[in-house]
Parts: structure tokens; sequence; C-alpha cells
């Protein structure tokens, strides 16, 4: 089976092909350009953006190839949640919807946050946990969720949320740092370069409680580091030392809540090295490959191949 996968959410277009048979993904993605000293994008921006970026993506994504495609996967809503919304995706969902009706091939909607668990669990060769329970975490610029995950059938997973933050995501955490200091928004990449050239560690008061966390102190801590004087590189580690340490308590405390159960990290802030490395060396974790962390069409292309395989 040869499937088709749309995302067009904040702040990637994206569109990927899975061949069941191979077990191979091609993916063809592109940031939207945010200006600079901006923090991101009104969702009539992204709307536009992604109207003019998505079919030069697919083309090249085809090349000169003839493709049978057996289905089409998109991102329809943020979430499997009611009330779970982004006019952005209605690009992806607009365009999959004439592909399908095209090629007379069904089309599956699933929630950006199942793309994503999904493309962790295919890009770690971990795809038989989806007939398991586990706990992922999706931590980026729009989510930060501690999940417990079950198999279901009909949406491949049924998600609860046992953790998140109670104000500032993870990636708009990294992301206020990084402007504040002069970089480019989204700053994930530079400020973990900056970080890695740090020659401090920090270990920095939390706020985790019941598995929830809160990480607006983090951006008024940075700020008086800046104003203080301390370095770009030293004031990036500690950004990363905060989510970092926050992410392992929230762990231990869903270990200690709902049993040794098999651990996944996704998200664009799940794709940095120094926070990888601090869970890597507490816990057996499964992270999803830098390539398919960030915002992407691949995983929503698996969850479509096998959609169709369940349904004949």
């Amino acid at each position: 089976m040869l499937t088709l996968g749309i995302d067009t959410s904040n702040y990637t277009t994206s569109c990927a092909l899975y061949d069941s048979e191979s077990g191979e993904v091609v993916q063809k993605k592109l940031l939207l350009p945010v200006k600079e000293g901006e923090k991101g994008l009104r969702q009539s921006d992204a709307v536009f953006h992604h109207t003019a970026r998505l079919w030069p993506l697919v083309e090249e994504l085809f090349g000169n190839r003839k493709l049978e495609i057996d289905a089409v996967g998109v991102s329809e809503k943020p979430r499997d949640a009611e009330g779970s919304y982004m006019p952005c995706f209605l690009v992806g969902v607009n365009a999959a919807k004439c592909v399908a009706a095209a090629l007379n091939k069904p089309v599956y909607g699933f929630s950006h946050q199942a793309g994503h668990i999904m493309a962790a669990l295919y890009s770690a060769d971990k795809l038989e946990l989806k007939d398991k329970k586990f706990i992922a975490f999706h931590v980026s610029g729009g989510t930060t969720e501690m999940l417990l995950v079950s198999p279901n059938a009909e949406r491949a997973f049924d998600v609860e949320i046992i953790g998140e933050t109670l104000d500032l995501n993870g990636g708009q955490a990294v992301d206020r740092a990084g402007v504040m200091l002069g970089l480019r928004f989204p700053c994930g990449k530079e400020l973990e370069k900056l970080a890695l050239t740090s020659d401090k560690t920090f270990n920095p008061k939390i706020c985790v409680k019941e598995g929830n966390c809160s990480l607006s102190g983090l951006e008024n801590q940075c700020a008086a580091m800046n104003k203080k004087g301390d370095t770009a590189e030293d004031i990036s580690r500690f950004c990363l030392d905060f989510i970092g340490k926050t992410i392992e308590k929230m762990t231990e405390y869903a270990l200690e809540k709902h049993g040794d159960l098999p651990l996944v990290y996704a998200g664009g802030v799940m794709s940095n090295t120094i926070i990888r490395k601090r869970i890597e060396s507490k816990f057996n974790a499964v992270f999803a490959k830098p390539d398919f962390s960030c915002d992407n069409a691949a995983g929503t292309a698996v969850l479509a191949a096998l959609k169709g395989a369940a349904n004949g």
C-alpha cells in the first residue's frame, strides 16, 4: 500500500509518501516564513502560506514518477479532543479530499498529535507499540502534554492527558528566550547551538505538581539573566536545562502513577540533544529521529496505511 500524508500545521507545510511494503517514507516540508523579531504567525497568514506552498511540495514529492496512491491521510485538527480546531488544517484537508476524489481513493483524517506519535514510533522502529499502552510526551510550540496512549482500531490511539503545562508550552519558552537573544523564529536550533557552547550546566528550581508543570517562570528567569549580563550561551543552556528537568520530573510522576510503561517522546522540543541526553540517561526512552520530530506528514501517511489495511 502506498499512502500520501499531508500536514498543514503551525509552522510547517509538509507532505509524505509511505510504502508499507518496503517501509520507506519520503517526505518534503517547508517552514512557514515569520518576520524577523516576531514570535509567531496569525492563522490567516498561516493559511495563506500553506495554500501557496503545498502544491509545489507535492509536485516535488512526486517528481516525474507516476505513482498509484491507495489512500490519503491528513491532519485535520490539533488533538483528538472535542472542540480541537485550527484554520490552518483546512488547507491540508481540502487538498487531501481533492486528491482522493480525483483518484477515487479513501481519505482518512487524524489529529496532528496522533501523527506526531506515529512518526516517533515509525522513526524509532517501534511500530509494535501501537498495539500496546504507553506514555507519550508531545512537546512543541503549541503543545506540552504528557499522554497515556492506548490502542484504538478506529483512530489509531486513545489519548488521555495525564499531565500538561498550565501556562507556556515548551516551544514557546524556547522561542521567547531566543527572540530575546536576537535569534530568528523558530529559535530551537539556534538556541541549541548556543547552549552547546556553554561550559555550564544548571539545576534550576522548577514547578511540577501532580504531573502538571509551569514554564512561565522560565521566561522571567531568562529575562533576569539577560538583564544581569549573563552570556547568550549560558542563558540558552539554562533554558534547556529548565525544560529538560521539567520533562524528567513529569516522567517520574507518570511512571509512579501508571506503572513501568514504555516512554515515547515526540515534538520539535524533544529533538533537542541536550534534553534528549538528559532523559535517555535516566529512562529507557523512545525518541523520534530529528527529521520526524518537527511537524511533518510522515506519521499521518503511516496512519493512513494502517487504517487502510484494517479496512481491507
